[in-house]
Parts: C-alpha cells; sequence; structure tokens
C-alpha cells in the first residue's frame, strides 16, 4: 500500500511540477469550414505587421500608392519562400525525387496513395524560416525596383515589424506540438500530447516554441522604442534638411539588429531541441543553425555598414 502511495504521490508531483499541453488544433469552425490555431497565428502576425508598417509609412510620410502592393509582395515572398525552404533543406529526397513530391512542394496537397493520383488538400506542411527570410528579401527587391523605394528605408521598416509576425508563427509551432525541445527537468517543462511521434509526449521536455515566441516579442518592442527614440532626429532631418545627425532608419540598422538578434537566438535555442530530420543527426551542428551563420554575418554587416552611414 504504501508503495502504491508513493507511486500516486510522484505522479501528482509531475502532473504540478510540468504543463499537460493538448490543445484541440482547430480554433473554430464556420459551416462546414474549420479553422486551425496554426494558420489563425499566422493570419494575426501578419495582420499586426501589416498595420504597424502602415503605421510607419503614414509616419515617414509615404504615399499610400507605395504602400499597397507592399504586404502582397510580402506575403507570396514569405510563403513561397518559406515552403521551398522546408522543402529543400529539410527534405529534398521527399519533394525533389520525384514528379508527386514536386507537386507536393508547390500545391497545398498531400497525396493519398502510391499508385494513384487521389489527394486531401492538408495546407501547406512544414515551412522553413530561413527560407521565408530569403523569400522575403527577394520579394522586398522586386518592390523596391518597381516602386523606386529607398531599399534601406523599406528593409529597416519591414525589420520593425518582423518580430511580431515571428512571434505568432511560433505560436501556432506550439498549438501543433511541432518543433519541440529535448527532455528537461525545469518546472515549465511541457508534456506535448499531441506530439508526432506520441512517444515525443511522454516526457516533459523545453517548450522551444515559447522561448522563441517571448525572444520575437521583446524584439518587437526593443524595434518600436529604438524608433520612437530615433524620431525626432529623423522628423528634424525632413524639415531642416540637416543631414547632422542622420537618423538610423535608412541606413540598414534596424535590418541589420532584427537579423543579427532572430538568428543568434535562433542559433543557441536550436541546442534545446530535438532535430527535425534524421540526416541532421551526423551533423556537428543542426540545419537551422547552420543556416543562421551566414544571417548574423550579414546583420552584423549592415549594423556595421550604418554606423559608418551615421557617423
Amino acid at each position: 500500500m504504501s508503495h502504491e502511495l508513493s507511486t500516486f504521490a510522484a505522479d501528482m508531483k509531475d502532473l504540478l511540477l510540468f504543463i499537460t499541453w493538448d490543445p484541440d488544433l482547430t480554433a473554430f469552425h464556420l459551416g462546414p469550414l474549420s479553422f486551425r490555431w496554426y494558420s489563425l497565428c499566422w493570419l494575426i502576425g501578419l495582420a499586426l505587421a501589416y498595420l504597424t508598417v502602415r503605421w510607419l509609412y503614414k509616419d515617414q510620410k509615404i504615399e499610400d500608392r507605395k504602400f499597397d502592393p507592399l504586404f502582397f509582395y510580402c506575403f507570396i515572398g514569405i510563403l513561397v519562400g518559406a515552403r521551398l525552404g522546408h522543402c529543400i533543406f529539410y527534405q529534398p529526397e521527399d519533394y525533389l525525387t520525384s514528379v508527386r513530391g514536386f507537386i507536393e512542394m508547390l500545391l497545398p496537397i498531400q497525396f493519398t496513395g502510391y499508385d494513384d493520383w487521389d489527394f486531401k488538400v492538408t495546407g501547406y506542411e512544414g515551412l522553413a524560416s530561413h527560407g521565408g527570410t530569403l523569400g522575403l528579401m527577394l520579394a522586398l527587391w522586386l518592390y523596391v525596383r518597381h516602386y523606386k523605394m529607398p531599399i534601406w528605408q523599406v528593409l529597416d521598416n519591414i525589420a520593425i515589424a518582423t518580430g511580431i509576425t515571428a512571434c505568432f508563427i511560433r505560436l501556432g509551432n506550439l498549438m501543433n506540438s511541432e518543433i519541440i525541445g529535448n527532455v528537461t527537468t525545469m518546472p515549465w517543462g511541457f508534456y506535448f500530447v499531441n506530439a508526432h511521434p506520441a512517444s515525443m509526449g511522454t516526457e516533459p521536455r523545453h517548450p522551444a516554441q515559447l522561448y522563441e515566441a517571448i525572444a520575437y516579442l521583446l524584439l518587437f518592442f526593443l524595434m518600436l522604442y529604438i524608433y520612437r527614440k530615433d524620431r525626432t532626429s529623423f522628423q528634424e532631418n525632413l524639415k531642416t534638411q540637416n543631414s547632422n545627425p542622420k537618423p538610423k532608419l535608412g541606413t540598414g540598422f534596424y535590418f541589420g539588429l532584427c537579423l543579427t538578434y532572430i538568428f543568434t537566438f535562433r542559433f543557441f535555442v536550436e541546442f534545446l531541441k530535438i532535430n527535425q530530420v534524421n540526416f541532421e543527426n551526423t551533423l556537428p551542428l543542426d540545419m537551422g543553425q547552420l543556416l543562421s551563420i551566414p544571417f548574423v554575418i550579414l546583420g552584423v554587416w549592415c549594423m556595421r555598414r550604418a554606423g559608418k552611414l551615421k557617423n
């Protein structure tokens, strides 16, 4: 009897110490349509970024006709880049070795059998942030060429809003119980009940998605704080055409800070995550870390360049 009581006490301690994470994947239903938390988080993140950049454009007296198409460029660039990035960087053997895999890479479907062409609509299951960043950069390059905008000003404005979108994307990953962490004894460890494979949810793990979401939210508020602090000199420069001192916006400072912050944090948080694909087990660093290094280098270069321009 005493053994049973001690076992029960240990089980209760585990339940009180750790967090059982078992959310419904569907946020709500609208008639025959169902809306998943993951998609909803993406939409909220993009909508908040849209409102932030609109405010920045108005604050900088940029005409509306140049803002309206920006969201379209960004949305397509992020979605296409994130999808191709996941398929090429993480699962090339699944998507680049057959016609069916290539179709699944481009369309939000999944074939149901090996011998027929029946399929089901699943949405894009697999999006990579590094690919999304590359896609966004390419989309912004096309945007500034078409609308004759200063590229560093556009990059800085987008960078200021990036943190809030990245935060909600990681919250979507949390709701999906994906990109989970290693086993932990920390009291905030999560039992990911819906993790795949199911055995992943039998031990408390680092909620790595939550760590990233909090870090990116802090980045968003840090960017706004720096921008508002620098805003006075920016507006004074517009009025007087005085180039001394120069504002940070338009130098690439925010863009460099965004890349450096996000991908430095991403590099170190990867040590707390399980590998997403098997081939990473043979690498000295996982794919997320290897892909983060060039972005950190680019971010540091942009900040150094901005410092030279400002001085």
